[in-house]
């Protein structure tokens, strides 16, 4: 089993985002010096995957034009002598070999992911969600990777949420056992149920790695709440299922308070010791 490509769900409105993302995608909205979906584009490819598709939607051309050549662009930075910049600016096209398929229509995630049978065939793949941003040491991708070829089965990241927080996910349900430091069975899967009802508070937190079994259960899934095809219920028919429990920091890109936490805590982490004291000054002119 070896994992080689990559799958990017970038479709969705963004109606929490109102009215910045009506005339520009969620997954473009900044984090420090970078949009979210690099991010995600750039921790596929730490993980040694540079064949990536992006799903897109409609008003999403933002997304390819990010990581096209800029040949005008080039050009003025090294008119200018700014080379750090251009730099930079041409090391987001080199990234990976980056292919873009349009969802004609927002009928789910499920749906989203069926797009991407023709580009991955029969074999396994990440599926990274691009409005989430993971950091960690050694790569959620990569840990799902090793677990998914070690085991040769589909694998999730699966992190511990505040109990009060589970009826807002989809969570894990180990069958009574209990995870280990590795990866480990998942017996099923709910969705967003009552903190009373719930299994666990091992939530699903947008990075897979499946097999191509997915689209054959996708296909005999029936469709859920407003027609729309999900992901979690094809992913409870699969054979064969792991979980990976998260380490390090998430940030979902999902809303303004959650990505002005990300933008914060991920400017304080920043190497860049001169943003940090910026940061620190703000944030202390803010309590004082």
């Amino acid at each position: 089993m070896d994992v080689t490509k990559a799958v990017i769900p970038a479709a969705g409105f963004g109606t929490r985002f109102l009215p910045v993302t009506k005339a520009q995608p969620k997954e473009m909205m900044p984090v420090l010096d970078r949009p979210t979906i690099q991010y995600v584009v750039e921790e596929a490819v730490e993980a040694g995957i540079d064949d990536i598709l992006i799903i897109t939607g409609r008003g999403k051309q933002a997304i390819e034009r990010h990581f096209d050549k800029s040949y005008e662009l080039e050009e003025a930075l090294e008119k200018d002598g700014k080379i750090d910049r251009l730099d930079r600016v041409q090391e987001i096209a080199d990234l990976a070999d980056i292919h873009y398929v349009r969802q004609k229509e927002r009928d789910g995630l499920g749906d989203a992911v069926m797009y991407a049978r023709k580009h991955v065939g029969d074999q396994p793949f990440a599926l990274l969600l691009g409005d989430t941003i993971i950091e960690s040491d050694t790569t959620c991708t990569e840990s799902l990777i090793s677990a998914a070829e070690e085991h040769e089965s589909s694998v999730l990241s699966l992190e511990r949420v505040p109990w009060e927080d589970v009826p807002s996910y989809g969570v894990a349900d180990l069958g009574g056992e209990e995870s280990t430091g590795g990866s480990f069975p998942v017996e099923d899967f709910v969705e967003k149920p009552p903190q009373e009802e719930a299994p666990s508070n091992l939530a699903i937190t947008g990075r897979y790695v499946l097999t191509p079994e997915i689209f054959d259960r996708l296909e005999q899934t029936e469709r859920g709440v407003g027609g729309e095809l999900q992901l979690t219920d094809a992913i409870r028919e699969l054979e064969d299922v792991r979980g990976v429990e998260l380490k390090g920091d998430r940030y979902d890109i999902g809303n303004i308070p959650s990505w002005l936490q990300a933008n914060i805590e991920m400017a304080l982490k920043h190497d860049d010791g001169e943003m940090n004291e910026a940061v620190e000054a703000l944030l202390q002119e803010q309590v004082e």
